[in-house]
Formats: C-alpha cells, sequence, structure tokens
C-alpha cells in the first residue's frame, strides 16, 4: 500500500512572479540597442536575468524585428517571459520564441443606476472638507485609501528579493547590497537600504522610499529608476532620507524632523 504521506509527481501551486517592464517607445534596433548600452553603461549584470515583459503599446502602428530584439534582451540580462499589446499578426513569431501574449484586459464602463437603487446603496465612507461658509456649489470628495503593509524584521540579504504586492513594505532590519525590495505601494527601511529598492510597482507616482540610511545601488518609483554609479547626493549625514517623484525624475532629500 503506497505511503499517505509519499509526494506527488507533481503540484501546482499559485506563486508570485515579479517582472520589470520594457516599455519600447522606439521600433529601430540600433535605436534600442544603443539605449541599452547607455544604460547599462557596459555592466554585464546591471539586470540580472530579470523577468521581463516587452509593452509595445506605444508603437503597436510600427512593425519589429522580434528575431533581434528578443536575443538582443537576452544579451543584457533581461529574461523576456510575454509580450503585452503585441499585433496579432506578430503573435506566431512571438511564440516562436518561447514568449507568452500578454493580454490586457480593458475595464467595462459600469451601467447607470437608477436612482432608486442609488438611494438603496448605502454610501461610500469619505472624508469631506467643509469650509466654515459652504457655497452654492458641493465641494469635491476628498476619498483617502489605506494601503495594508507587508512587516520584515530580518536583514534582506544578497540575493533576497522581497515584493509587497498591494500593500506598503515595511522593514526594521538592514537591505544590504545585491537584494532587491518591491512595493505596490511605499517602502520604509528602518535601517540602512544598500540594495534596490523598487516602490510603485504597479504605476503608484504618489509612493515614496524612506530609510534611516540611504545608500542604495537603484531606486525606482512608478518604473522611472535611478542608479548612483558615480555616488550618493550629498546628505546630511546619519540623517533619514526619502525618495520620490519630482515629475519624470527622481528627487533624493533629508526627511527633516519638526520642531
Amino acid at each position: 500500500m503506497q505511503n499517505s504521506t509519499t509526494r506527488k509527481p507533481i503540484e501546482i501551486k499559485i506563486s508570485t512572479v515579479v517582472a520589470v517592464a520594457i516599455l519600447l517607445n522606439e521600433s529601430s534596433f540600433p535605436a534600442v540597442e544603443a539605449a541599452l548600452k547607455e544604460m547599462t553603461a557596459g555592466s554585464p549584470d546591471f539586470f540580472d536575468d530579470e523577468f521581463a515583459v516587452i509593452d509595445v503599446e506605444a508603437i503597436t502602428d510600427q512593425e519589429l524585428d522580434w528575431n533581434a530584439l528578443i536575443p538582443l534582451f537576452k544579451t543584457h540580462g533581461l529574461n523576456p517571459v510575454a509580450v503585452r499589446h503585441a499585433r496579432e499578426e506578430d503573435h506566431a513569431t512571438i511564440r516562436a520564441h518561447g514568449l507568452s501574449i500578454d493580454v490586457v484586459s480593458k475595464p467595462r464602463a459600469e451601467p447607470e443606476i437608477q436612482a432608486s437603487q442609488a438611494q438603496s446603496q448605502a454610501p461610500v465612507p469619505v472624508v469631506q472638507v467643509v469650509p466654515d461658509a459652504a457655497p452654492a456649489v458641493a465641494e469635491p470628495q476628498v476619498i483617502i485609501r489605506n494601503m495594508p503593509a507587508m512587516v520584515i524584521d530580518t536583514p534582506v540579504r544578497a540575493g533576497q528579493r522581497i515584493y509587497a504586492r498591494g500593500a506598503d513594505l515595511i522593514i526594521t532590519a538592514s537591505v544590504n547590497n545585491g537584494a532587491e525590495v518591491i512595493a505596490d505601494g511605499s517602502i520604509h527601511i528602518y535601517a540602512s537600504l544598500r540594495g534596490r529598492a523598487l516602490a510603485g510597482a504597479t504605476g503608484n507616482t504618489e509612493a515614496r522610499i524612506f530609510a534611516l540610511t540611504m545608500e542604495p545601488e537603484l531606486v525606482s518609483i512608478a518604473g522611472i529608476y535611478r542608479t548612483f554609479e558615480n555616488g550618493f547626493p550629498p546628505l546630511q549625514a546619519h540623517h533619514p532620507a526619502q525618495v520620490k517623484l519630482s515629475g519624470d525624475s527622481i528627487e533624493v532629500s533629508s526627511v527633516k524632523s519638526a520642531g
């Protein structure tokens, strides 16, 4: 009789896989190749065999040389696994390279709700700012959304990757060189940040990165990143710092205490 504790030959479980997005804004192979060389500055391990999704929404009307582009990304340490917004006539070529077609579903418009139904529904909780003298025109409502948090109490070591999906990430220990921490919300590190930190991973431009000591290899907010090959910006010694978006660029500044 077979032992009930014997492992099955194969098991399928839900797993979270983090992939970077390659946003192609140019169809010219030489232009893309030159941009990658400039981005990586010739460093062979700038991208450490990262899973990648190629997004061609900006150039869906242009023909792409997939037989050249996919190997190009691989030679730069990017491992494409899927293509998003690809033209239908390119699907066969993309699949021939072992990549999937990432189908992006567009949100459907909600049907209009009849007045009688709307009155019967519970109101959405809001925080509304009302001036002393209320004007005739109603003030816009301000909705505050709270995001849950993942808390990590141990150091994040080289080679480790932590992803807080749909949440902020709070780390009470150091993030070492070669480690990577990712969050859909903001990242709070109550120690030293020396690895890579990517906040707002799903496009939240309001996300920020905070650390008591900021010495990162790379920081990113909503896909916009910055590296520090030439050294980190001079800040007040032993002072907490934050990283945020200012327009389309990364801004690093000290966090000043009140008082």
